[in-house]
């Protein structure tokens, strides 16, 4: 652990005059040493456009931005780098689905199952799209813990399902779907399955061609890489068959004065130059979690959860929602303390040096089903310990007091 944590420079400083606790990577990771340095190599020397030219720059940094494309296939085992698309995150690679793909299937009573639990980036766009096409917007119902029963799956998924669009993992219950059993009820009935992937990817393991999904998106910047990149992967079939979104140069086959033809895969959804020491810092990122070892992360992570809600339960006054088998959740905790707004506990937590998000965390619907407007989030990464929780349960113990002798 501490040879990890040597890892991520941003750890070894004091923040409002206390040593860092940051309990914020489900929001953005940190960024080892190793990322950083290639992210530099690459402007230091090998800065060029790719695909273009013939020069020995332009051609190292091809080699560079390709190599990462078959790091990310290697990573989530898909069957060919033509299913690795570049984007710029989570977001947009849902976004390109919902549309690209949406716009050509979806039809007018057609229907597109979601869940309350959905980040707004895969809430809004099929919201967007069912109104377009008049198609009918239908949620998964959570049971009381936040999870999902495969009962409630095979009761709202019928043969009027053309898209089922789910998180793996929840940003703000940290619930883990099962979702190779709900992309196999979903297939069952003709639909296809859209998966969230950002709070999976850089926690757990991830087997495209097992889970047998159709699309799956996650961003660079929440597993150790920079920001502004990210991965859409689709089965090769439905990509052949969907039309880009998004026009321009690096994209083309041929351009005519009234009609123009597209690149083969994966190019034909990547046009315009695009983020080259970006998909070249999220291969060295994805480097360093495969020498580290995803499942070692995984186990790290569960560790800690059930540490931390054993401790914060002793906690009076504190509501934890989600699951609470450490196994069934990924690496962060959402709470509310009797009596202390949110954004006031994030405050005072960061005055002690200790980094949580407050706030509804881009899941307002969510937040509606909890019955609350806003809730407190600490989440984990590789890099926390124990002693980073024992900061936080010191943290709003301290809270707790200070508010109750002020109110």
């Amino acid at each position: 652990m501490n040879e990890i944590r040597k890892q991520f420079p941003i750890l070894n400083q004091e923040v409002n005059g206390h040593p860092l606790v940051y309990l914020d990577s489900a929001a953005t990771s940190q960024k080892p040493i190793q990322v950083l340095e290639v992210i530099k190599r690459y402007y230091d020397f090998d800065n060029s456009n790719v695909h273009r030219g013939v020069h020995t720059l332009g051609n190292r940094a091809t080699d560079s931005y390709e190599g990462a494309r078959e790091k990310i296939r290697k990573f989530i085992n898909a069957n060919s780098t033509k299913e690795i698309i570049y984007t710029r995150g989570t977001t947009t690679s849902i976004n390109t689905v919902a549309f690209a793909y949406g716009r050509q299937n979806v039809e007018e009573g057609d229907e597109i199952v979601i869940s309350y639990m959905e980040h707004h980036s895969n809430l809004i766009p099929w919201q967007q799209l069912a109104k377009e096409k008049k198609a009918v917007l239908k949620y998964f119902d959570l049971e009381s813990d936040g999870t999902i029963t495969l009962e409630t799956v095979r009761n709202t998924i019928t043969d009027k399902t053309k898209i089922v669009a789910i998180t793996m993992a929840s940003n703000v219950l940290g619930t883990i779907n099962p979702i190779k059993e709900i992309a196999a009820i979903a297939h069952e009935h003709g639909a296809i399955i859209v998966v969230d992937a950002a709070q999976a990817a850089p926690h757990m393991p991830i087997d495209v061609q097992d889970l047998n999904v159709d699309f799956l998106g996650f961003s660079g910047h929440k597993m150790c890489g920079p920001t502004g990149i990210g991965v859409l992967y689709g089965k090769e079939k439905l990509l052949e068959e969907m039309e880009p979104i998004e026009f321009g140069g690096e994209m083309i086959d041929f351009v005519d004065l009234y009609d123009s033809t597209w690149k083969e895969l994966p190019w034909k959804f990547e046009g315009g130059t695009p983020n080259i020491a970006g998909a070249i810092g999220l291969g060295a990122a994805i480097d360093f979690l495969t020498e580290i070892g995803i499942e070692n992360i995984a186990n790290h992570e569960h560790e800690l959860v059930e540490y931390a809600l054993n401790e914060m339960e002793k906690i009076g006054g504190i509501s934890i929602y989600g699951p609470r088998d450490p196994k069934q959740r990924c690496g962060l905790i959402t709470f509310n303390l009797e009596g202390v707004h949110p954004h006031d506990l994030a405050t005072v937590l960061d005055m002690n040096g200790i980094a949580i998000r407050a706030g509804h965390h881009c899941a307002q619907p969510l937040m509606k089903w909890l019955t609350c407007t806003a809730t407190a989030r600490a989440s984990f990464y590789m890099y926390n310990t124990k002693e980073d929780i024992d900061r936080l349960v010191e943290g709003l113990r301290g809270a707790k007091e200070y508010f109750n002798d002020v109110f």
